[in-house]
């Protein structure tokens, strides 16, 4: 299980991976919701016309509010969407609420995940549902807006004001749809303050529950009574629906796989889960991706020290003779803490991931592109295979991935000099 030493060197060359100049403002789009006393972009999308579609935590004078921006290719503001660009809005009346990820369905509309804040202290899953102009689509949930609620509260989770923005913990999120439009999201709960579990859910396309999805809509993600945390999920080609995240204390990195009627599928790893460390280190799952020929790929981070985690998966879970921890690789930037926070499978099957460095104002976006084997593509980033960007005397997250059509990388995050700002990066294929 290597561990990758890397050191930031300027880039000098024009190649794949370089920041684009030619898009917005030097490659550069500030994405500024109006009202806002600081914004972190949480998710990214790419619509069928190219349009880019943003999901926001927006901060106002009033607390804490979902946002979601459309920008064209070239990173300028849609003004034709929403009021100016934008939409910034609760999931329930004086409430507050964060965004997650947000994705076009293929009618056109836009599905937006979130939280809904019902306390100072607790937090349900919610979505949106927008039209391709910014509006609420009124066919689902109520009035657009569907706060999911379980029997027994268990949905409800912690909110987390501590977490340094960008580093998963109990508030991520997750989303995705199936070709038959039904969705998944997932939730965090706390039954007591150590005593934590993840649930999977499913939803109908018009956001109720779906109680075909293990007769009850929803699973509960637990092994051996250990705690379990969520961070993401993935789709597979065959059905299955995979999670990620982290169980037990010390944290060992999670994979779990269901079938498609909400069963936990005993054939993946051991009995259906894969729980795995980091040269002994505890390991946190931010995303997990499946490649062409089925195998998944999960990256995130390892703790005590922090490093940027990518690990091979079989499709069945199972080790190999020469794969007994996952396939792990760590990347060491430079004396600096590091993670990877979002990953996104490129048309020619390599992967690229995007994450910072964490501390201070060595805090930078860092970008990365993998072989389907896993390994670090040699033609990305000055021959090295990552680059790291610094956008100024300030302290940069990177939280979102996206890929457009013709090859080149969204990045998006936030710069925090004050307060912080939401901001995308373009970098060429």
């Amino acid at each position: 299980m290597p561990v990758q030493s890397a050191f930031a060197l300027p880039i000098r060359r024009a190649q794949a991976g370089h920041l684009d100049t030619g898009f917005a403002d030097g490659g550069k789009a500030w994405v500024r919701f109006p009202g806002n006393t600081s914004t972190l972009t949480t998710g990214l999308a790419v619509d069928h016309a190219g349009r880019i579609l943003l999901a926001a935590r927006v901060m106002t004078a009033q607390g804490s509010r979902f946002g979601l921006a459309r920008l064209t290719p070239n990173g300028m503001i849609d003004r034709d969407f929403g009021i100016n660009g934008y939409v910034v809005d609760a999931f329930a009346p004086g409430c507050e609420a964060t965004a997650g990820k947000v994705t076009e369905l293929p009618d056109g509309n836009i599905l937006l995940s979130g939280l809904h804040y019902e306390s100072a202290d607790n937090t349900l899953p919610a979505l949106a549902l927008f039209d391709p102009h910014g509006h609420a689509v009124h066919g689902f949930g109520d009035a657009g807006r569907q706060v999911v609620r379980l029997c027994g509260n268990l949905s409800q989770g912690m909110r987390d004001p501590w977490l340094p923005p960008g580093v998963p913990g109990v508030e991520a999120c997750d989303m995705r749809v199936q070709a038959d439009g039904r969705i998944f999201i997932l939730a965090n709960h706390h039954f007591q303050t150590s005593d934590h579990v993840g649930v999977l859910i499913r939803l109908l396309p018009d956001g109720s529950l779906d109680d075909s999805f293990n007769h009850r809509g929803f699973v509960m993600v637990r092994r051996l009574l250990k705690n379990s945390w969520l961070s993401c999920l993935a789709l597979q080609a065959d059905g299955h629906i995979v999670v990620g995240g982290a169980i037990d204390w010390p944290q060992r990195g999670l994979m779990a796989r269901y079938d498609a009627c909400g069963q936990l599928d005993e054939r993946f790893g051991d009995g259906g889960f894969l729980s795995f460390t980091a040269q002994g280190r505890s390991v946190m799952v931010s995303q997990v991706v499946q490649n062409a020929v089925g195998d998944l790929h999960a990256f995130g981070g390892s703790r005590d020290p922090m490093h940027c985690l990518s690990a091979c998966i079989p499709k069945d879970g199972q080790p190999t003779p020469d794969n007994h921890d996952g396939q792990c690789r760590l990347l060491a930037i430079g004396n600096h803490a590091s993670q990877w926070t979002a990953a996104q499978m490129q048309a020619d099957g390599k992967i690229v991931t995007a994450g910072a460095t964490i501390g201070g104002i060595e805090a930078d976006f860092i970008l990365a592109r993998h072989l389907p084997d896993g390994n670090l593509d040699p033609a990305f980033g000055q021959s090295q295979g990552w680059l790291r960007t610094r956008l100024g005397y300030s302290l940069d997250t990177a939280t979102a991935v996206a890929v457009q059509a013709g090859g080149k990388i969204l990045v998006g995050g936030h710069s925090l000099q004050g307060t912080s700002r939401a901001v995308l990066t373009r970098y060429s294929a």
